[in-house]
């Protein structure tokens, strides 16, 4: 009989459920999906820009650089001028080397303010530069 007491004394102890491991993983997989989560900081500004028929999409994991219409340079919500277009890209260049620059130039930029971004991000050592102009409507 001491036995079969042992034995249901052991059944109520299983029916609790131990969350820990769960706990544990769901810690894991939260950790995982921030490391592994592309931010795309995006300029700050909205452009007006040209429309093209060639233009198609790009992947969401590049440098965005937007001049407005008054020939102002922003990055990330804040203006940074041309001059500082090159540090921020040969900060992005150590970690990867393929990553596209998109600049995303105003219909109406002055085109001066472009070629220098152009010149910029090339001796900050940009590989990929991409203008970003808006698909063309047809009819």
């Amino acid at each position: 009989m001491a036995k079969r007491g042992s034995i249901i004394q052991d059944d109520t102890d299983m029916s609790e459920i131990n969350i820990s491991p769960m706990i544990d993983m769901v810690f894991i997989l939260l950790i995982f999906f921030i490391v592994t989560t592309v931010f795309v900081q995006e300029p700050g500004v909205e452009v007006s820009r040209a429309h093209a028929n060639s233009s198609h999409q790009l992947e969401r994991n590049s440098i965005l650089i937007a001049v407005t219409s008054s020939g102002t340079v922003h990055y990330g919500g804040s203006e940074v001028g041309v001059n500082g277009i090159r540090s921020i890209i040969q900060r992005f260049m150590q970690d990867n080397t393929e990553m596209p620059v998109i600049i995303q130039a105003d219909a109406s930029s002055p085109a001066q303010t472009v070629i220098r971004l152009l010149e910029q991000a090339k001796i900050g050592g940009a590989k990929y530069i991409h203008i970003s102009t808006a698909k063309r409507r047809q009819g």
